[in-house]
């Protein structure tokens, strides 16, 4: 770079948004600028692929350096990536990850239009503008709504200690009055800087949201047809809807909010989330399942999703009328089943529905039976009033005092269960639970990830190796042979639905080889111009082994629901 380098400069920012090239201008003079996604950075690219600290700009009267702080997607110059200070000439482009940047001479103002073939240059809240360039009507960025939210958040920490308030338990309402009345007092002194779009009321109410509850997450939580959150970083959150994974409007103001509202779920449940133990499942208040995942392991900044619960829990007639996961026929059958103590495995994939499905089984459970539910984060809901909820701890912060699901399930049948019902069966717990039913413990139900029933069964087998136990194959078929009764799988098919496309029995061994037969199926028959699956359940015309005992447990099961018949 000369020493005559320009005591004024504007710096172009190309941006890519859904396909669309996007062209930013802000005039420079000599100085250090901060370039990250964090609205507090002079230069701020609010941009997915763009690090909240990303780089620097060191603009000094007779030189020009760029040097990157350890983004995650880099900084590169003549299209090399650089590692330290690197020198910037007039005109040429750095890469700030997927976007480019360089420094021109300021232009002239001219009437008339842009240069032809350059995008009309536009003022956006993510490059602040140290002199106004043309702004398009009635343009607001989100980014323009978070860096406001950013100082109000700001100033409220500094006149409420929330964490402390957190901390030493101050009521939830007092909290709320507090936090309410702060930021409606902060809202009101800048009510005068406020873009005119944008409503001073409705900002407060988004900033009290942010601060108390969930943030942007509170109102996804209240809508019902959301079933599933997904947090990817800041700036982006998905939602499932009917089955389909959509991107909504919302976002959060940064990295740091996200982190504080991940702190805000696991802390009341006594869990921990930090660089030492990066990753944490918890739960919320109305029992939905919560996943948390943060740097280093999130490249992409805090992770969290959200398997949401409906606040009435589905009964049998749900799944049967509403969404057609099973038929009344099935339903009466794992009735049947659940009263002459079987032992059943609910199978199925990640979002099949295995959880909700175990839910409503169990409240075929006898009323007057002792019911020990062991999970590794507490989300079955049972409305049997004689039942003990056990949840598996994880270490502490010294990695000492972890309680395993396998702990758990040793220890349940020592507390006189007639019922044990695990959450999920993932490794060696598997041998204790296979034990448990093997030795008086029947009727116990739990989940298995499975891609079919017999996989299950395969499944099985490697957890109890898990354990650690050095069993011969055989040995371990005849423990599930035995203890096994019921494999009712769920599957999660291409329109979002969830069925149960099988329910198969454990008959035996012979030999070597576990024998199941199918008791049900759905059939898949095609899918309509909706993009809805078309299909049918039936029997598959097999009796259960067990039919003989219905009658002599005063039970009423009719053969004619085994017979097989099109739709």
């Amino acid at each position: 770079m000369p020493d005559d380098t320009p005591h004024q400069l504007d710096l172009v920012i190309e941006l890519i948004e859904d396909g669309q090239k996007r062209i930013i201008r802000q005039q420079l003079t000599p100085a250090v600028y901060a370039i990250g996604s964090d609205p507090k950075s002079a230069i701020c690219i609010d941009h997915s692929g763009v690090s909240r600290n990303h780089a620097s700009l060191f603009y000094e009267p007779n030189q020009i350096l760029s040097e990157d702080l350890g983004s995650t997607t880099g900084t590169l110059v003549e299209n090399v990536r650089i590692k330290r200070a690197a020198r910037v000439r007039i005109g040429q482009r750095v890469g700030i990850g997927p976007c480019l940047m360089w420094l021109e001479p300021p232009k002239q103002k001219e009437a008339g239009p842009a240069e032809a073939g350059e995008p009309e240059p536009e003022k956006d809240a993510r490059v602040p503008q140290r002199r106004p360039t043309e702004v398009m009507a009635g343009d607001t960025s989100r980014a323009q709504v978070r860096k406001i939210k950013g100082q109000i958040h700001s100033e409220l920490l500094r006149r409420l200690d929330l964490k402390r308030m957190t901390v030493n338990k101050t009521s939830e309402k007092s909290l709320q009055d507090k936090v309410r009345t702060t930021v409606h007092v902060i809202v009101n002194e800048i009510k005068s800087q406020l873009p005119s779009n944008i409503s001073p009321a409705q900002l407060a109410r988004e900033v009290i949201q942010e601060a108390i509850g969930l943030g942007p997450l509170d109102d996804l939580l209240e809508d019902e047809s959301v079933t599933e959150i997904m947090v990817n970083g800041c700036d982006k959150i998905f939602v499932e809807k009917a089955g389909k994974i959509l991107l909504s409007d919302r976002t959060f103001v940064d990295d740091t909010q996200v982190l504080a509202i991940i702190e805000r779920i696991v802390a009341p449940i006594g869990k921990r989330i930090d660089e030492s133990s990066p990753y944490v499942d918890a739960r919320l208040p109305d029992g939905s399942r919560v996943n948390a995942i943060i740097a280093p392991l999130s490249l992409k900044g805090p992770t969290i999703t959200i398997r949401k619960f409906a606040r009435v829990p589905f009964t049998v007639e749900d799944l049967i009328s509403r969404f057609n996961t099973m038929t009344r026929e099935i339903s009466e059958f794992m009735r049947i089943c659940v009263l002459l103590r079987k032992n059943i495995i609910i199978s199925g994939g990640t979002g099949s529905g295995k959880t909700t499905l175990l839910n409503v089984l169990s409240n075929y459970l006898p009323k007057d039976d002792r019911i020990v539910t062991i999970e590794d984060t507490a989300e079955l809901r049972l409305n049997q009033p004689h039942i003990i909820s056990l949840e598996a701890r994880p270490p502490n912060i010294e990695g000492r005092g972890a309680v395993t699901i396998r702990d758990l399930v040793r220890n349940a049948l020592r507390m006189r269960p007639d019922r044990i019902v695990v959450g999920e069966c993932r490794g060696g717990e598997a041998l204790d639970m296979l034990q448990a039913m093997n030795t008086g413990h029947d009727g116990s139900l739990t989940t298995v990830h499975a891609n079919s029933p017999r996989d299950t069964i395969s499944r099985l087998e490697t957890m109890v190796l898990m354990a650690g136990m050095d069993l011969p194959s055989r040995a371990i078929r005849e423990q599930i042979a035995s203890a096994i009764d019921i494999v009712c799988h769920t599957d999660r098919l291409s329109d979002g639905s969830r069925k149960i496309t099988k329910v198969s029995e454990v008959i035996g061994m012979e030999k070597d080889v576990i024998v199941m037969q199918d008791l049900f199926v759905f059939t898949q028959t095609g899918i309509n111009p909706q993009n809805k699956v078309l299909g049918y359940f039936t029997p598959t015309g097999s009796i259960p082994t067990f039919i003989e005992d219905v009658s002599t447990r005063g039970l009423t099961l009719d053969r004619a629901v085994f017979a097989p018949r099109l739709p």
